[in-house]
């Protein structure tokens, strides 16, 4: 399979959005709301990190950085997420070639750390795991996973950008 990880280029975003509603058609815990929030992150000058999967010149999936906001005032924090791999390519670790790539160049621009809203026996295999200190209101804890890239971790409530409040 031929797949390159690429940041996103102008022209993309109608391929990502087909991407993104495909991925998460059938999947459990969503409101389809996904590629609306990715569409809401770019009008807002918000996705600090766009990455997608070409299999061979094709777009097949795309995961979304976004800043957030700790209520103790820590900075250099991002969101991960939504992650997304049209169903016909699942199961081929294109998500976690994605996921890696962009940690990857968060680490590389110094950020502190990033967190996800997510399926614990899959992103702990990143090195997320669930910090009581650290929280996402109205979301059960051991969903919301933090993977900090500096020493300290920041203790208080996380927030999304107003984006991820979009409706379809």
């Amino acid at each position: 399979m031929s797949l390159r990880i690429r940041h996103e280029a102008p022209g993309d975003a109608a391929a990502i959005e087909a991407v993104t509603v495909a991925a998460f058609l059938r999947a459990p815990h969503t409101d389809h709301t996904e590629h609306v929030i990715v569409r809401a992150l770019r009008a807002a000058g918000q996705l600090s990190m766009s990455l997608v999967a070409e299999h061979d010149g094709v777009i097949v999936g795309h995961v979304a950085i976004s800043p957030v906001t700790i209520s103790d005032g820590a900075q250099a924090w991002f969101g991960l997420g939504p992650v997304s791999v049209t169903p016909a390519h699942q199961g081929r670790g294109i998500g976690t070639r994605l996921i890696e790539q962009a940690l990857a160049a968060l680490r590389e621009r110094d950020a502190n750390g990033c967190v996800v809203l997510g399926e614990p026996g899959y992103y702990s295999r990143f090195g997320f795991r669930a910090e009581p200190q650290l929280t996402l209101p109205g979301v059960p804890p051991e969903y919301f996973q933090a993977l900090p890239f500096a020493a300290a971790l920041p203790r208080g409530n996380v927030s999304y950008h107003e984006a991820f409040s979009a409706c379809a």
